[in-house]
Protein backbone atom coordinates (compact mmCIF):
# COMPACT_ATOMS: atom_id res chain seq x y z
CA UNK A 1 0.00 0.00 0.00
CA UNK A 2 1.01 3.66 -0.91
CA UNK A 3 2.13 5.67 2.26
CA UNK A 4 1.57 9.33 1.20
CA UNK A 5 4.47 10.58 3.21
CA UNK A 6 4.30 14.11 2.22
CA UNK A 7 1.69 16.09 4.32
CA UNK A 8 -0.67 18.70 2.96
CA UNK A 9 -3.06 20.53 4.34
CA UNK A 10 -5.18 21.02 1.43
CA UNK A 11 -8.86 20.64 2.41
CA UNK A 12 -8.30 21.66 6.19
CA UNK A 13 -10.41 24.57 7.59
CA UNK A 14 -7.82 27.68 8.32
CA UNK A 15 -10.13 28.71 10.89
CA UNK A 16 -11.12 25.90 12.32
CA UNK A 17 -6.94 24.63 12.48
CA UNK A 18 -6.28 28.28 14.01
CA UNK A 19 -6.62 27.35 17.95
CA UNK A 20 -7.03 31.20 19.05
CA UNK A 21 -9.31 32.34 15.87
CA UNK A 22 -12.74 31.86 17.40
CA UNK A 23 -11.83 32.72 21.15
CA UNK A 24 -9.79 35.91 20.14
CA UNK A 25 -12.97 37.05 17.35
CA UNK A 26 -15.47 36.47 20.99
CA UNK A 27 -13.18 38.84 22.69
CA UNK A 28 -13.11 41.55 20.68
CA UNK A 29 -16.12 41.46 18.88
CA UNK A 30 -19.59 42.65 20.22
CA UNK A 31 -21.27 39.08 21.52
CA UNK A 32 -24.24 39.93 18.91
CA UNK A 33 -21.82 40.52 15.70
CA UNK A 34 -19.64 37.30 17.03
CA UNK A 35 -22.35 35.44 16.60
CA UNK A 36 -23.18 36.57 13.58
CA UNK A 37 -20.44 36.31 11.65
CA UNK A 38 -19.04 32.81 13.13
CA UNK A 39 -20.49 31.13 10.48
CA UNK A 40 -19.33 33.04 7.85
CA UNK A 41 -15.66 32.66 9.41
CA UNK A 42 -15.98 29.04 9.05
CA UNK A 43 -16.87 28.77 5.61
CA UNK A 44 -13.84 31.34 4.63
CA UNK A 45 -11.59 29.20 6.77
CA UNK A 46 -12.98 26.17 4.55
CA UNK A 47 -12.24 27.70 1.37
CA UNK A 48 -9.22 29.24 2.08
CA UNK A 49 -8.07 25.58 2.64
CA UNK A 50 -10.00 24.43 -0.26
CA UNK A 51 -11.28 26.39 -3.30
CA UNK A 52 -9.66 29.97 -2.63
CA UNK A 53 -6.06 28.38 -2.13
CA UNK A 54 -6.53 26.66 -5.58
CA UNK A 55 -7.56 29.72 -7.42
CA UNK A 56 -4.81 31.87 -5.53
CA UNK A 57 -2.20 29.57 -6.84
CA UNK A 58 -3.57 29.86 -10.19
CA UNK A 59 -4.02 33.51 -10.33
CA UNK A 60 -0.14 33.70 -9.17
CA UNK A 61 1.11 31.67 -11.97
CA UNK A 62 -1.05 33.52 -14.93
CA UNK A 63 -0.20 36.87 -14.03
CA UNK A 64 -2.16 39.97 -15.53
CA UNK A 65 -1.14 41.43 -18.96
CA UNK A 66 -1.99 44.70 -20.77
CA UNK A 67 -3.12 45.11 -24.46
CA UNK A 68 -2.22 48.62 -24.81
CA UNK A 69 -4.54 49.17 -28.22
CA UNK A 70 -7.38 47.17 -29.84
CA UNK A 71 -7.21 45.17 -33.29
CA UNK A 72 -8.57 48.54 -34.92
CA UNK A 73 -5.54 50.03 -33.46
CA UNK A 74 -7.38 52.90 -31.15
CA UNK A 75 -5.18 52.94 -27.85
CA UNK A 76 -6.92 50.84 -25.05
CA UNK A 77 -4.92 50.34 -22.42
CA UNK A 78 -6.80 47.32 -21.17
CA UNK A 79 -5.72 45.05 -18.56
CA UNK A 80 -6.40 41.52 -18.66
CA UNK A 81 -6.87 39.55 -15.70
CA UNK A 82 -7.19 34.95 -15.62
CA UNK A 83 -10.66 34.28 -14.74
CA UNK A 84 -8.92 32.15 -11.20
CA UNK A 85 -8.34 36.03 -10.19
CA UNK A 86 -11.46 37.57 -11.16
CA UNK A 87 -13.14 33.99 -9.29
CA UNK A 88 -11.16 35.61 -6.16
CA UNK A 89 -12.05 39.48 -7.06
CA UNK A 90 -15.77 38.34 -6.82
CA UNK A 91 -15.58 36.29 -3.32
CA UNK A 92 -13.86 39.19 -2.25
CA UNK A 93 -15.85 42.24 -3.41
CA UNK A 94 -19.44 40.95 -3.83
CA UNK A 95 -19.81 37.74 -1.49
CA UNK A 96 -17.67 39.04 1.69
CA UNK A 97 -17.69 43.05 0.89
CA UNK A 98 -14.80 43.73 2.28
CA UNK A 99 -13.80 46.95 0.53
CA UNK A 100 -17.48 47.98 1.45
CA UNK A 101 -18.22 46.69 4.84
CA UNK A 102 -16.70 49.41 6.83
CA UNK A 103 -18.98 52.06 5.11
CA UNK A 104 -22.26 50.84 4.21
CA UNK A 105 -24.78 48.65 6.18
CA UNK A 106 -26.44 45.64 4.72
CA UNK A 107 -22.83 44.00 3.83
CA UNK A 108 -23.20 40.22 5.27
CA UNK A 109 -26.39 40.68 6.76
CA UNK A 110 -25.63 42.93 8.93
CA UNK A 111 -27.88 46.21 9.52
CA UNK A 112 -24.91 48.93 9.97
CA UNK A 113 -21.12 49.18 8.66
CA UNK A 114 -18.98 46.85 10.53
CA UNK A 115 -16.29 47.91 13.27
CA UNK A 116 -12.50 47.68 12.01
CA UNK A 117 -11.90 44.42 14.02
CA UNK A 118 -13.89 42.59 12.39
CA UNK A 119 -12.94 43.79 8.95
CA UNK A 120 -9.54 43.32 9.52
CA UNK A 121 -10.04 39.93 11.14
CA UNK A 122 -12.32 38.74 8.18
CA UNK A 123 -9.08 40.00 5.43
CA UNK A 124 -6.98 38.60 8.01
CA UNK A 125 -8.56 34.76 7.50
CA UNK A 126 -8.92 35.96 3.58
CA UNK A 127 -5.24 36.78 2.99
CA UNK A 128 -4.24 33.34 4.58
CA UNK A 129 -5.15 32.20 0.68
CA UNK A 130 -4.95 35.49 -1.40
CA UNK A 131 -2.52 38.19 -0.80
CA UNK A 132 -2.31 39.77 -4.01
CA UNK A 133 -6.09 40.67 -4.63
CA UNK A 134 -5.65 42.41 -0.73
CA UNK A 135 -3.79 45.45 -2.09
CA UNK A 136 -6.88 46.66 -4.61
CA UNK A 137 -9.36 45.65 -1.56
CA UNK A 138 -7.52 48.15 0.69
CA UNK A 139 -6.91 50.97 -1.85
CA UNK A 140 -10.50 50.54 -2.68
CA UNK A 141 -11.61 50.88 1.24
CA UNK A 142 -9.54 53.42 2.15
CA UNK A 143 -10.38 55.82 -0.87
CA UNK A 144 -13.44 55.78 0.16
CA UNK A 145 -12.43 56.65 3.64
CA UNK A 146 -10.31 59.56 2.56
CA UNK A 147 -12.59 60.53 0.26
CA UNK A 148 -15.64 60.97 3.12
CA UNK A 149 -13.19 62.47 5.37
CA UNK A 150 -12.18 65.25 2.81
CA UNK A 151 -14.06 65.02 -0.53
CA UNK A 152 -16.89 67.56 -1.35
CA UNK A 153 -20.14 66.33 -0.24
CA UNK A 154 -21.34 66.80 -3.81
CA UNK A 155 -18.49 64.43 -5.29
CA UNK A 156 -19.10 61.86 -2.11
CA UNK A 157 -22.11 61.63 -3.17
CA UNK A 158 -21.53 61.02 -6.44
CA UNK A 159 -18.58 58.77 -6.31
CA UNK A 160 -18.85 56.69 -2.79
CA UNK A 161 -21.59 54.47 -3.95
CA UNK A 162 -19.48 53.08 -6.94
CA UNK A 163 -16.60 52.43 -4.78
CA UNK A 164 -18.45 50.72 -1.91
CA UNK A 165 -21.07 48.58 -4.64
CA UNK A 166 -21.82 45.10 -3.86
CA UNK A 167 -22.99 43.96 -6.92
CA UNK A 168 -19.45 43.34 -8.78
CA UNK A 169 -20.43 44.64 -11.86
CA UNK A 170 -21.44 47.56 -10.29
CA UNK A 171 -18.33 47.90 -8.81
CA UNK A 172 -15.28 50.96 -9.48
CA UNK A 173 -12.27 49.65 -7.70
CA UNK A 174 -10.16 52.57 -6.13
CA UNK A 175 -5.91 52.73 -5.85
CA UNK A 176 -3.71 55.42 -4.98
CA UNK A 177 -1.34 56.96 -7.66
CA UNK A 178 1.61 58.94 -5.53
CA UNK A 179 5.50 57.11 -6.44
CA UNK A 180 7.27 59.20 -9.18
CA UNK A 181 10.86 58.50 -10.41
CA UNK A 182 11.91 61.31 -8.65
CA UNK A 183 9.17 61.28 -5.56
CA UNK A 184 9.45 57.97 -3.70
CA UNK A 185 9.22 58.23 -0.38
CA UNK A 186 10.50 62.10 -0.90
CA UNK A 187 6.32 63.38 -1.70
CA UNK A 188 7.99 67.07 -1.86
CA UNK A 189 9.46 66.05 -5.14
CA UNK A 190 6.02 65.15 -6.50
CA UNK A 191 6.42 66.68 -10.29
CA UNK A 192 3.37 65.65 -11.70
CA UNK A 193 1.87 69.21 -12.38
CA UNK A 194 -2.28 70.10 -11.51
CA UNK A 195 -3.39 72.89 -14.01
CA UNK A 196 -7.11 74.55 -12.83
CA UNK A 197 -9.23 74.62 -15.75
CA UNK A 198 -11.66 77.44 -16.87
CA UNK A 199 -14.47 75.40 -16.16
CA UNK A 200 -13.24 75.07 -12.10
CA UNK A 201 -11.99 71.21 -12.78
CA UNK A 202 -8.31 70.23 -12.94
CA UNK A 203 -6.03 68.57 -15.72
CA UNK A 204 -2.98 66.40 -14.50
CA UNK A 205 0.03 65.94 -16.76
CA UNK A 206 3.34 64.01 -15.96
CA UNK A 207 4.37 59.81 -14.87
CA UNK A 208 3.77 57.93 -11.89
CA UNK A 209 5.72 54.99 -11.81
CA UNK A 210 4.54 52.64 -9.15
CA UNK A 211 0.69 52.23 -9.64
CA UNK A 212 -0.97 49.12 -8.42
CA UNK A 213 -4.70 48.19 -9.83
CA UNK A 214 -3.29 50.71 -13.19
CA UNK A 215 -7.28 50.41 -14.21
CA UNK A 216 -8.93 51.02 -11.16
CA UNK A 217 -12.24 53.10 -11.63
CA UNK A 218 -11.00 55.78 -9.63
CA UNK A 219 -7.28 56.71 -8.18
CA UNK A 220 -6.30 59.03 -5.85
CA UNK A 221 -3.62 61.27 -7.00
CA UNK A 222 -0.77 63.90 -5.68
CA UNK A 223 0.15 66.27 -7.65
CA UNK A 224 1.79 70.06 -7.67
CA UNK A 225 -0.94 72.62 -8.20
CA UNK A 226 1.13 75.17 -6.47
CA UNK A 227 4.24 77.06 -7.50
CA UNK A 228 5.40 76.66 -3.97
CA UNK A 229 8.03 74.06 -3.79
CA UNK A 230 8.49 71.03 -1.29
CA UNK A 231 4.90 69.49 0.14
CA UNK A 232 3.01 73.15 0.57
CA UNK A 233 3.02 72.87 -3.15
CA UNK A 234 0.93 69.81 -3.34
CA UNK A 235 -2.52 68.70 -3.62
CA UNK A 236 -4.84 65.41 -3.47
CA UNK A 237 -6.94 64.83 -6.82
CA UNK A 238 -9.45 62.13 -7.46
CA UNK A 239 -8.65 60.73 -10.86
CA UNK A 240 -11.81 59.03 -12.73
CA UNK A 241 -11.26 55.93 -15.73
CA UNK A 242 -14.20 57.77 -17.26
CA UNK A 243 -14.61 61.71 -17.69
CA UNK A 244 -18.09 62.84 -16.44
CA UNK A 245 -19.02 63.12 -20.14
CA UNK A 246 -18.31 59.49 -20.72
CA UNK A 247 -15.08 59.89 -22.60
CA UNK A 248 -12.10 57.76 -21.64
CA UNK A 249 -9.43 60.06 -19.49
CA UNK A 250 -6.74 60.92 -21.02
CA UNK A 251 -4.05 58.28 -19.37
CA UNK A 252 -2.28 55.76 -20.55
CA UNK A 253 -0.66 52.84 -18.37
CA UNK A 254 2.36 52.20 -20.20
CA UNK A 255 3.83 48.71 -18.99
CA UNK A 256 2.99 46.69 -16.04
CA UNK A 257 5.47 45.53 -13.56
CA UNK A 258 7.25 42.36 -13.23
CA UNK A 259 6.73 41.89 -9.35
CA UNK A 260 8.98 39.24 -7.22
CA UNK A 261 5.86 38.64 -5.37
CA UNK A 262 1.83 40.12 -5.90
CA UNK A 263 2.09 38.59 -9.15
CA UNK A 264 -1.54 37.97 -9.46
CA UNK A 265 -2.48 41.91 -8.88
CA UNK A 266 -1.73 44.40 -11.83
CA UNK A 267 0.91 46.94 -10.90
CA UNK A 268 1.87 49.83 -13.89
CA UNK A 269 3.26 52.81 -14.66
CA UNK A 270 1.08 55.60 -15.66
CA UNK A 271 0.94 58.64 -18.12
CA UNK A 272 -1.46 61.54 -17.26
CA UNK A 273 -1.88 63.56 -20.72
CA UNK A 274 -3.92 66.04 -19.25
CA UNK A 275 -6.63 63.94 -17.51
CA UNK A 276 -9.21 65.25 -15.68
CA UNK A 277 -9.64 65.48 -11.83
CA UNK A 278 -11.39 66.50 -8.78
CA UNK A 279 -9.75 68.02 -6.49
CA UNK A 280 -9.75 66.94 -2.94
CA UNK A 281 -10.11 68.89 -0.23
CA UNK A 282 -7.61 71.95 0.63
CA UNK A 283 -5.40 73.04 -2.22
CA UNK A 284 -1.67 72.42 -0.97
CA UNK A 285 -2.51 70.36 1.44
CA UNK A 286 -2.56 66.96 -0.35
CA UNK A 287 0.00 65.11 1.48
CA UNK A 288 -1.91 65.77 4.59
CA UNK A 289 -4.70 64.43 3.14
CA UNK A 290 -3.28 61.49 1.08
CA UNK A 291 -1.89 60.28 4.74
CA UNK A 292 -4.79 59.40 6.19
CA UNK A 293 -5.31 57.10 3.24
CA UNK A 294 -1.55 56.08 3.38
CA UNK A 295 -1.85 55.32 6.77
CA UNK A 296 -5.12 53.23 6.64
CA UNK A 297 -3.30 51.22 3.82
CA UNK A 298 -0.15 51.20 6.67
CA UNK A 299 -2.64 48.92 9.27
CA UNK A 300 -4.04 47.02 5.80
CA UNK A 301 -0.40 46.15 4.94
CA UNK A 302 0.64 45.19 8.75
CA UNK A 303 -2.66 42.93 8.87
CA UNK A 304 -1.73 41.10 5.97
CA UNK A 305 1.56 40.55 7.45
CA UNK A 306 -0.09 38.74 10.28
CA UNK A 307 -1.91 37.08 7.86
CA UNK A 308 0.74 35.85 5.41
CA UNK A 309 2.57 34.46 8.85
CA UNK A 310 -0.92 32.95 10.42
CA UNK A 311 -0.71 31.08 7.52
CA UNK A 312 3.08 30.02 7.17
CA UNK A 313 2.89 28.74 10.83
CA UNK A 314 -0.23 26.72 10.32
CA UNK A 315 1.34 24.98 7.51
CA UNK A 316 4.48 24.68 9.54
CA UNK A 317 2.72 23.19 12.42
CA UNK A 318 0.40 20.79 10.25
CA UNK A 319 3.67 19.11 8.47
CA UNK A 320 5.40 18.83 11.41
CA UNK A 321 2.37 16.92 13.53
CA UNK A 322 2.45 14.73 10.64
CA UNK A 323 5.63 14.53 9.42
CA UNK A 324 7.63 11.53 10.74
CA UNK A 325 11.72 11.56 10.93
CA UNK A 326 13.88 9.43 12.32
CA UNK A 327 10.98 7.58 14.43
CA UNK A 328 9.41 10.71 15.77
CA UNK A 329 7.39 12.94 14.44
CA UNK A 330 8.86 16.34 13.77
CA UNK A 331 7.03 18.44 16.20
CA UNK A 332 8.72 15.68 19.49
CA UNK A 333 12.07 17.18 18.12
CA UNK A 334 13.19 20.24 21.06
CA UNK A 335 15.09 22.33 18.00
CA UNK A 336 11.91 21.76 16.13
CA UNK A 337 9.68 22.71 19.10
CA UNK A 338 12.17 25.88 19.25
CA UNK A 339 11.92 27.39 15.97
CA UNK A 340 8.33 26.86 16.02
CA UNK A 341 7.85 28.55 18.86
CA UNK A 342 9.62 31.24 17.67
CA UNK A 343 7.43 31.77 14.47
CA UNK A 344 4.33 31.35 16.48
CA UNK A 345 5.63 34.37 19.04
CA UNK A 346 5.79 37.13 15.85
CA UNK A 347 3.00 35.57 14.06
CA UNK A 348 0.99 36.06 17.69
CA UNK A 349 2.31 39.37 18.24
CA UNK A 350 1.11 40.81 14.61
CA UNK A 351 -2.06 39.80 14.98
CA UNK A 352 -2.42 41.07 19.23
CA UNK A 353 -1.54 44.55 17.73
CA UNK A 354 -3.38 44.15 14.48
CA UNK A 355 -6.44 43.89 16.75
CA UNK A 356 -5.02 46.94 19.23
CA UNK A 357 -4.41 49.19 17.09
CA UNK A 358 -8.21 48.17 15.11
CA UNK A 359 -9.75 49.06 18.54
CA UNK A 360 -8.11 52.28 18.37
CA UNK A 361 -9.09 53.00 14.98
CA UNK A 362 -12.69 52.91 15.60
CA UNK A 363 -12.29 55.41 19.00
CA UNK A 364 -10.45 58.00 16.98
CA UNK A 365 -12.74 57.74 14.29
CA UNK A 366 -15.66 58.58 17.21
CA UNK A 367 -14.05 61.57 18.04
CA UNK A 368 -11.62 60.56 21.39
CA UNK A 369 -8.40 62.12 21.27
CA UNK A 370 -6.57 59.70 23.66
CA UNK A 371 -7.34 56.71 20.85
CA UNK A 372 -6.33 59.53 18.23
CA UNK A 373 -3.06 59.91 19.51
CA UNK A 374 -2.82 55.59 20.50
CA UNK A 375 -3.48 55.24 16.92
CA UNK A 376 -1.17 57.79 15.66
CA UNK A 377 2.14 55.47 17.32
CA UNK A 378 0.15 52.06 16.50
CA UNK A 379 -0.07 52.69 12.71
CA UNK A 380 3.65 53.18 12.22
CA UNK A 381 4.56 50.26 14.85
CA UNK A 382 2.57 47.68 13.33
CA UNK A 383 3.83 48.51 9.32
CA UNK A 384 7.28 48.28 10.48
CA UNK A 385 7.80 45.46 12.43
CA UNK A 386 5.02 42.64 11.54
CA UNK A 387 6.30 43.69 8.15
CA UNK A 388 9.62 42.63 8.67
CA UNK A 389 8.68 39.53 10.81
CA UNK A 390 6.58 38.42 8.42
CA UNK A 391 9.96 38.10 5.75
CA UNK A 392 11.43 35.60 8.45
CA UNK A 393 8.13 33.57 9.74
CA UNK A 394 7.52 32.56 5.80
CA UNK A 395 11.07 32.14 5.02
CA UNK A 396 11.05 29.59 8.29
CA UNK A 397 7.83 27.98 7.12
CA UNK A 398 9.64 27.03 4.02
CA UNK A 399 12.90 25.47 5.67
CA UNK A 400 10.13 23.67 7.59
CA UNK A 401 8.78 22.22 4.77
CA UNK A 402 12.21 21.52 3.38
CA UNK A 403 12.69 21.24 -0.51
CA UNK A 404 9.49 20.76 -1.25
CA UNK A 405 8.68 24.07 0.36
CA UNK A 406 11.24 25.49 -2.36
CA UNK A 407 8.99 24.06 -4.67
CA UNK A 408 6.42 26.38 -6.60
CA UNK A 409 3.49 23.69 -6.41
CA UNK A 410 3.22 24.23 -2.28
CA UNK A 411 2.66 27.49 -0.90
CA UNK A 412 5.62 28.42 1.01
CA UNK A 413 7.46 29.80 -1.69
CA UNK A 414 4.62 32.15 -2.72
CA UNK A 415 4.29 33.50 1.11
CA UNK A 416 7.78 33.71 1.45
CA UNK A 417 7.59 36.14 -2.08
CA UNK A 418 4.69 38.16 -1.02
CA UNK A 419 5.73 38.81 2.53
CA UNK A 420 8.79 40.91 1.40
CA UNK A 421 5.87 43.78 -0.18
CA UNK A 422 4.88 45.11 3.28
CA UNK A 423 8.77 46.24 4.14
CA UNK A 424 8.56 48.57 1.06
CA UNK A 425 4.71 49.76 0.01
CA UNK A 426 3.57 52.97 1.96
CA UNK A 427 6.80 53.43 3.15
CA UNK A 428 10.05 51.07 4.01
CA UNK A 429 11.30 50.42 6.73
CA UNK A 430 13.20 53.52 7.48
CA UNK A 431 10.79 55.54 6.59
CA UNK A 432 8.13 53.81 8.68
CA UNK A 433 10.41 53.95 12.02
CA UNK A 434 11.27 57.44 11.61
CA UNK A 435 7.37 57.65 11.44
CA UNK A 436 7.64 56.55 14.82
CA UNK A 437 9.58 59.31 15.93
CA UNK A 438 7.80 61.97 14.42
CA UNK A 439 4.17 60.46 16.47
CA UNK A 440 6.24 61.13 19.77
CA UNK A 441 7.64 64.30 18.91
CA UNK A 442 4.29 66.09 17.39
CA UNK A 443 1.69 64.15 19.49
CA UNK A 444 0.94 62.40 22.75
CA UNK A 445 1.49 59.32 21.09
CA UNK A 446 4.04 57.75 23.11
CA UNK A 447 1.49 58.99 26.78
CA UNK A 448 -0.87 57.08 25.45
CA UNK A 449 0.75 53.97 24.42
CA UNK A 450 2.60 53.87 28.07
CA UNK A 451 -1.27 54.59 29.72
CA UNK A 452 -2.53 51.62 27.14
CA UNK A 453 0.22 49.53 27.98
CA UNK A 454 -0.22 49.79 31.55
CA UNK A 455 -4.46 49.55 31.83
CA UNK A 456 -3.34 46.83 29.92
CA UNK A 457 -1.31 44.74 32.03
CA UNK A 458 -3.49 45.99 34.92
CA UNK A 459 -6.41 44.10 33.76
CA UNK A 460 -4.19 41.06 31.97
CA UNK A 461 -3.39 37.88 33.53
CA UNK A 462 0.63 38.67 35.56
CA UNK A 463 3.25 37.08 34.78
CA UNK A 464 4.84 34.57 37.01
CA UNK A 465 6.53 36.12 40.12
CA UNK A 466 10.02 35.58 38.89
CA UNK A 467 9.74 37.73 35.93
CA UNK A 468 7.85 40.80 37.39
CA UNK A 469 10.90 42.50 37.83
CA UNK A 470 12.51 41.81 34.43
CA UNK A 471 8.98 43.02 32.88
CA UNK A 472 8.94 46.16 34.71
CA UNK A 473 12.47 47.28 33.95
CA UNK A 474 12.06 46.44 30.24
CA UNK A 475 9.20 48.03 29.64
CA UNK A 476 10.62 51.04 31.77
CA UNK A 477 13.49 50.85 29.45
CA UNK A 478 11.95 50.93 26.70
CA UNK A 479 9.88 53.82 27.17
CA UNK A 480 12.50 55.68 28.44
CA UNK A 481 15.09 55.01 25.03
CA UNK A 482 12.14 56.29 22.96
CA UNK A 483 11.36 59.09 24.90
CA UNK A 484 15.22 60.32 24.82
CA UNK A 485 16.07 59.10 21.17
CA UNK A 486 13.08 61.04 20.00
CA UNK A 487 13.89 64.20 21.63
CA UNK A 488 17.68 64.54 20.46
CA UNK A 489 15.95 62.99 17.33
CA UNK A 490 18.51 60.33 16.64
CA UNK A 491 17.32 58.81 13.74
CA UNK A 492 20.18 55.88 13.84
CA UNK A 493 17.98 54.30 17.04
CA UNK A 494 14.57 54.81 15.21
CA UNK A 495 14.28 51.38 14.18
CA UNK A 496 15.51 49.88 17.66
CA UNK A 497 12.74 52.17 19.28
CA UNK A 498 10.12 50.83 16.95
CA UNK A 499 11.33 47.08 17.79
CA UNK A 500 11.19 47.62 21.47
CA UNK A 501 7.45 49.79 21.67
CA UNK A 502 5.63 46.87 18.98
CA UNK A 503 6.98 43.94 21.42
CA UNK A 504 5.81 46.46 24.70
CA UNK A 505 2.22 46.59 23.43
CA UNK A 506 2.44 43.26 21.92
CA UNK A 507 3.75 41.75 25.23
CA UNK A 508 0.70 43.73 27.26
CA UNK A 509 -1.75 43.13 24.79
CA UNK A 510 -1.46 39.35 24.66
CA UNK A 511 -1.64 39.06 28.76
CA UNK A 512 -4.75 40.99 28.27
CA UNK A 513 -6.22 38.69 25.61
CA UNK A 514 -5.12 35.53 28.24
CA UNK A 515 -7.39 37.19 31.00
CA UNK A 516 -10.41 38.46 28.51
CA UNK A 517 -9.98 34.80 26.57
CA UNK A 518 -9.30 32.52 28.93
CA UNK A 519 -6.28 31.54 27.36
CA UNK A 520 -3.39 30.47 29.52
CA UNK A 521 -0.62 29.99 26.18
CA UNK A 522 -1.14 33.63 25.08
CA UNK A 523 0.60 34.84 28.45
CA UNK A 524 3.22 32.08 27.75
CA UNK A 525 3.27 34.02 24.63
CA UNK A 526 4.44 37.19 26.27
CA UNK A 527 6.42 35.31 28.05
CA UNK A 528 8.58 34.42 25.01
CA UNK A 529 8.16 38.18 23.93
CA UNK A 530 9.86 39.12 27.15
CA UNK A 531 12.57 37.09 27.39
CA UNK A 532 13.53 36.83 23.54
CA UNK A 533 12.55 40.18 22.20
CA UNK A 534 13.26 42.49 24.69
CA UNK A 535 15.44 41.46 27.75
CA UNK A 536 19.24 41.47 27.55
CA UNK A 537 20.50 38.07 26.21
CA UNK A 538 23.88 36.61 26.76
CA UNK A 539 24.61 34.76 23.47
CA UNK A 540 26.93 32.26 24.68
CA UNK A 541 24.63 31.34 27.62
CA UNK A 542 22.68 27.84 28.13
CA UNK A 543 18.36 29.13 27.94
CA UNK A 544 15.92 26.98 27.86
CA UNK A 545 12.50 27.46 27.94
CA UNK A 546 9.84 24.93 29.34
CA UNK A 547 7.25 26.83 27.75
CA UNK A 548 7.64 25.98 24.38
CA UNK A 549 6.18 22.53 24.62
CA UNK A 550 2.97 24.13 26.88
CA UNK A 551 2.71 26.78 23.27
CA UNK A 552 2.60 23.44 20.95
CA UNK A 553 -0.07 21.71 22.73
CA UNK A 554 -2.59 23.97 22.23
CA UNK A 555 -1.73 23.10 18.23
CA UNK A 556 -0.46 19.85 17.70
CA UNK A 557 -3.56 18.45 19.80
Amino acid sequence: METNNIPDSRGSNFFTLDPYSSALLKTYLPPPLFAHLLPVFEELGAAVGGRLDELADTADKNPPHLLVRNRQGQDACTVTRHPAYVELEKVAYEKLGLAAMAHRPGVLGWSQPFPPVAKYALTHLFVQAEFGLCCPVSMTDSLARTLKKFGDPALVEQVLPQVTAIEFADLQQGAMFMTEQAAGSDVSATQVVAELQGDGHWRLTGDKWFCSNPDAGFAMVLARSEETAGLKGVSLFLLPKICPDGTANPYRILRLKDKLGTRSMASGEIRLEGAFAWLVGERGKGFQQMADMINNSRLSNGMRAAGLMRRAVSEAVYFCSHRKAFGKRLIEMPLMQRQLVKMMTRAEQARTVMFQTAMALEKADGGDAFSKDLLRILTPLIKFRACRDARVVTGDAMEVRGGCGYIEEWVESRLMRDAHLGSIWEGTSNIVALDVLRAIRKSNGLQALQSHVQSLLQTGTPCIQSMNALQDECIDRAFVLARRVADCDDAVMARQVASALYHVISLAGMRWEASQAGLQTRAVLADQVLLHRLAPRDPLSQLKSEADMQVLLAYAL
